[in-house]
């Protein structure tokens, strides 16, 4: 078996890569506008879902599984999304900044046979941080591909996240484990291969 992982992320073609099957890279263009009154907890799964669902079946051979993944912040009951430019950059830390928000991945497997799809969910706290640390941030990290205007595993979280109650990954953009799993349910036949 085979992963094809349709996502541009960088993070996530790293995480997903490290599982220990082959995998191949492919590019979905997708409508990621959310009908209103979408919970936002629901959000990410539901983009994962259509993502999965643009990819043509002709593409997803007998040895293949489809992973696709969308992960969103949660801020109370808005959905912060990627920022547009600096400005917003700094408006969704300022907001983040001595709070707890949540960060939910949606992600969808779907073989030639069958689809299944999950949401992981992620606490996260941030202590209070200066405007002087979040300038310093967005003027050398330059989030703007990241859901919330950060990453956990750039400056930001070393320094400005106090802890997390649930996956480190997830908040990367992909909860590995509860992927391994799916895999494994999925597709039981499916065999690691060898690093060396």
């Amino acid at each position: 078996m085979k992963l094809l992982l349709a996502s541009k992320s960088p993070r996530r073609r790293q995480l997903l890569g490290e599982l220990g099957y082959p995998i191949e890279f492919i590019n979905l263009d997708v409508d990621e506008h959310v009908p209103a009154g979408t919970p936002a907890a629901g959000t990410a799964e539901l983009l994962a879902r259509r993502k999965a669902e643009a990819c043509p079946q002709e593409v997803i051979s007998a040895d293949a599984i489809l992973v696709t993944a969308d992960t969103v912040v949660v801020l109370g009951e808005k959905v912060l999304g990627k920022p547009a430019d600096r400005d917003e950059a700094f408006a969704m830390l300022h907001a983040l900044a001595g709070q707890k928000h949540q960060v939910y991945t949606g992600v969808c497997l779907r073989t030639s046979q069958r689809t299944i799809s999950f949401t992981e969910k992620t606490d996260v706290f941030f202590r209070s941080l200066s405007d002087e640390e979040l300038v310093y941030y967005v003027d050398n990290y330059r989030p703007f591909d990241k859901a919330g205007a950060y990453g956990i595993q750039e400056w930001i979280g070393m320094i400005g996240i106090s802890h997390i109650y649930g996956c480190y990954y997830n908040v990367m953009g992909l909860p590995v484990a509860r992927v391994y799993e799916a895999i494994r349910q999925i597709a039981p036949e499916c065999t690691l291969k060898s690093k060396m």
